[in-house]
């Protein structure tokens, strides 16, 4: 007897289970991928969605650019069709971020890496190029900076003059994204803190105090001279055009992409290319990501089909469409290292 009471139980729990997954609010009900994320990587995964739209029997993904922080913000609120599937990244997730979506009930998720990007300063043809080292770049836009009694002061440098002789006598004035953006977040940890660890006594104060490195370090300056220019960095090249006095700071596939109107400045004596970036050699590049919600495989139609187009070789490889786009490829065994990754879905272990 208690063995019927407990089978029609567990088959009334399949049931119900079943029929929760067709109710509204969950990702069954939805037909169409829904992607948010980094504004660096969306140029990327919109050519892969246009791609996969027309190769395949499902529907173009439907993306959003709202910045790294803000991706991930959306991604980890939840699981159901109101939550998206896929968020783009400029940055790797962070603990703390994981901690979140495992709290609002997203528990597996899927890393994969899709290549590299730098992070460029560039501003108009129409002006001066500009070679800066990673110091320059840290005491023209650091919120403070070392006084002439060795104390931190905010920042008095108001042209690029003052900061290097070698510099033009030209006001600073940087646009580039806002604190949600892992553009920010990469430039704050390549370019301002190399710059910051370019000056002993700061080396030494953050080597002897780490909780002083990201008030240090990683400050940006709020007087005007960093102008905070959203997440649409087509805009900002817009804005370089029209005020060759500026600079921007964006991925390096936005200057690919407007070669006739921009010019990336030179960053430790190296010129941001296709070829110094995929080397190593140019001093702010990072890696960009996709990351999956697991829970959404086989409810939304399509992701596992999609992620397998972006981590083809057509796609992402040496000669591969994105790579025409700006995209700098992985090496082969870390690209063979990924597509494995994307092909079984393996799951995030922080």
């Amino acid at each position: 007897m208690n063995r019927k009471i407990s089978l029609r139980s567990s088959a009334l729990a399949a049931i119900c289970m079943s029929a929760a997954l067709l109710l509204p609010g969950t990702a069954r009900a939805r037909d169409q991928i829904q992607i948010v994320g980094s504004s660096t990587v969306y140029p990327f995964a919109t050519m892969v969605a246009e791609e996969f739209g027309r190769s395949s029997k499902f529907k173009a993904p439907v993306i959003e650019s709202t910045g790294t922080g803000g991706g991930f913000k959306l991604f980890c609120s939840g699981v159901g069709d109101r939550f998206a599937d896929i968020s783009n990244a400029s940055r790797r997730i962070k603990k703390t971020e994981v901690d979140t979506c495992a709290a609002n009930g997203v528990t597996e998720i899927t890393e994969i890496k899709v290549g590299y990007d730098g992070i460029v300063l560039a501003n108009a043809r129409s002006a001066k190029p500009m070679s800066l080292t990673l110091k320059d770049i840290f005491m023209a836009l650091a919120r403070q900076v070392p006084g002439k009694d060795g104390t931190m002061v905010d920042n008095p440098y108001q042209t690029w003059k003052e900061v290097n002789a070698d510099l033009p006598d030209m006001k600073i004035r940087v646009l580039g994204p806002p604190p949600t953006s892992g553009t920010r977040d990469a430039f704050a940890e390549l370019a301002m803190e190399g710059g910051c660890k370019a000056i002993p006594e700061l080396k030494e104060l953050v080597k002897k105090d780490e909780k002083q490195l990201k008030p240090v370090c990683h400050g940006i300056r709020e007087d005007g001279a960093y102008v905070e220019a959203g997440e649409n960095d087509n805009l900002i090249v817009q804005k370089l055009v029209a005020d060759p006095q500026s600079l921007g700071v964006f991925g390096y596939s936005f200057l690919d992409q407007n070669q006739d109107q921009l010019q990336g400045s030179v960053v430790g004596g190296i010129t941001p290319t296709f070829e110094n970036i995929a080397s190593g050699s140019y001093p702010v590049s990072r890696p960009l990501f996709i990351y999956i919600k697991k829970a959404h495989l086989g409810m939304v139609p399509g992701i596992a089909e999609y992620v397998a187009e972006f981590s083809s070789e057509r796609a992402w490889g040496r000669d591969g469409y994105l790579a025409e786009r700006g995209l700098i490829p992985m090496p082969d065994e870390e690209r063979k290292k990924f597509a494995e990754d994307a092909k079984t879905m393996r799951k995030l272990e922080f």
